[in-house]
């Protein structure tokens, strides 16, 4: 479903993208000002929302560009095509899922690429699609991605028709009921985007922006940046970082320089000082971005923006959480991704009113329960001074009896790794995230092996971002007639306590 307010506002973001350089303008031979046709940005990023066909329902052969789908019915994304129903108690999603409609939908979108795609690397991105979404361009298989709650990215350049027209394809398949404890929807139910770069480019959230010290006075900033060289030579690459405040005014820079070999990475290090910083808190979220340009000898050939917010967060056993030194009870919330009888394609606006209503209730933390939320959920929580709790998995290993073997379990040891991999690197510079949640009420907390899947995943989180502490929402602890053993509570930074009501001993 789409908002139109919601699809006005995109609509006009792409035209800040594409339109990003400035006009370039000429002297004719009699000397009469003449506009030229605009520089292209180095880096552009569209979005890919609007003017898909969808089909609910199987349609084998639907990838090739030769389907038939001129009676498929019109839409822009996102889409949730379960909350239109019909609604029925006899849908296998049953209650949990709102008795609604799940099975198998597709969509295809026929495009054609504009002249400043030309030469660049083209890649697809989607924020979310629930469920098993499958990926084709003119025909061609791109890949599978289980998990409807994860964002992921397709290379199109080397299937593309640069000069003709090509089709997207994807296959939705969210037919394994009942597949979730709560609502879950079904279809491209966030944004997608299309972006090209130049073969020597930033990767895909390839900038990791930590502050190991902060306070009034100062604040130390460390920079990492992964620069690919897709191209068959060497490149002579030079990485400029710089801090820019609010209002735009550059207040620190850093430059370095490395040859990159052909088909190569390299991830630069930028250690940075900011003078008396504005720091980020729950009362004032102040935003600074870090603008990553890179050169090719004189040509830059990429320019990346990351907001950043600097601030120190701490939870300390004795003094509890602390954000810039300064003591703050969290007082929060559970939120599901989903808007009730909105869905779970949810106009941006729709979070922004929820969050203005929660803190003037006085909530200031969320808990993403229990999935990667989307993009501009955490936007929002950055802009508007939320702490937040970031949850990957409801489940691991051991399924959930709700589900009935048709959650996360069935695809865990096959894409646990890069789906953790990839949520981290993808939310990991919001200053609203102070924890990650490695997983709700997980049944291998009681399991003969969940210590040693609890160790394999808190040391993952570690390794792609060693600064924030790793939970688990544990529901087990001193209780009947099993209790989470204390080696696997110990693994975690901060334990979890959920329910209790459950323990088996009363402390006053």
């Amino acid at each position: 479903m789409t908002n139109s307010n919601d699809a006005m506002t995109r609509r006009s973001l792409i035209g800040r993208a594409v339109g990003a350089a400035a006009l370039v303008s000429a002297l004719d031979s009699a000397g009469q000002l003449v506009a030229q046709t605009p520089e292209p940005p180095v880096r552009i990023r569209d979005t890919f929302d609007f003017g898909w066909k969808f089909f609910k329902g199987d349609a084998p052969g639907a990838q090739q560009p030769t389907f038939a789908d001129a009676n498929w019915r019109s839409l822009d994304l996102p889409h949730d095509w379960s909350v239109e129903g019909p609604f029925s108690q006899n849908e296998p999603s049953g209650g949990s899922g709102g008795f609604a409609p799940t099975g198998i939908g597709w969509y295809r979108k026929r495009f054609r690429l504009p002249a400043a795609y030309k030469d660049r690397k083209v890649s697809i991105e989607f924020d979310g699609v629930y469920q098993n979404g499958e990926v084709w361009i003119n025909g061609q298989y791109l890949g599978k991605r289980p998990f409807g709650y994860i964002s992921f990215a397709y290379d199109l350049t080397p299937h593309l028709n640069a000069g003709g027209e090509n089709l997207v394809a994807v296959k939705v398949d969210n037919s394994l009921q009942p597949g979730s404890r709560w609502y879950s929807g079904s279809g491209i139910y966030r944004h997608t985007w299309l972006v090209a770069v130049n073969p020597v480019h930033i990767a895909q959230w390839g900038t990791f922006v930590t502050t190991p010290r902060v306070s009034k006075d100062s604040a130390a900033i460390h920079i990492r940046t992964r620069v690919r060289n897709e191209t068959a030579a060497a490149a002579a690459c030079t990485l400029v970082a710089a801090v820019v405040d609010r209002e735009g005014k550059v207040v620190q820079t850093a430059e370095a320089s490395q040859q990159i070999g052909p088909h190569a990475e390299y991830e630069f290090g930028h250690p940075l000082t900011v003078e008396k910083p504005m720091l980020w808190g729950v009362a004032a979220p102040y935003l600074y971005r870090v603008r990553s340009t890179v050169r090719v000898g004189p040509q830059v050939v990429d320019e990346y923006e990351t907001p950043i917010g600097i601030r120190e967060a701490i939870f300390d056993a004795d003094r509890g959480f602390l954000l810039n030194g300064e003591h703050v009870k969290l007082n929060g919330v559970c939120l599901h991704h989903d808007a009730g009888a909105v869905g779970v394609a949810v106009p941006e606006r729709v979070w922004e009113r929820r969050f203005e209503v929660l803190r003037e209730m006085g909530c200031n933390a969320i808990r993403t329960s229990h999935n990667p939320p989307a993009p501009e959920f955490l936007d929002l929580c950055d802009r508007m001074g939320f702490l937040v709790m970031n949850e990957a998995f409801d489940e691991w290993k051991a399924g959930k009896g709700q589900v009935r073997g048709n959650g996360y379990s069935r695809v865990y040891d096959e894409w646990h790794e890069r789906d953790v991999t990839d949520f981290v690197r993808r939310d990991r510079n919001h200053p609203s995230v102070v924890l990650w949640s490695c997983g709700n009420e997980i049944s291998d907390q009681l399991s003969e092996h969940g210590v040693e899947i609890l160790r394999e995943l808190v040391a993952i989180f570690h390794r792609e971002d060693p600064t924030r502490p790793v939970t688990a929402g544990c529901d087990q602890i001193a209780a009947e007639p099993k209790a989470a053993p204390v080696e696997f509570l110990s693994l975690l930074d901060v334990v979890g306590y959920n329910y209790a009501d459950r323990w088996r001993e009363r402390h006053s």
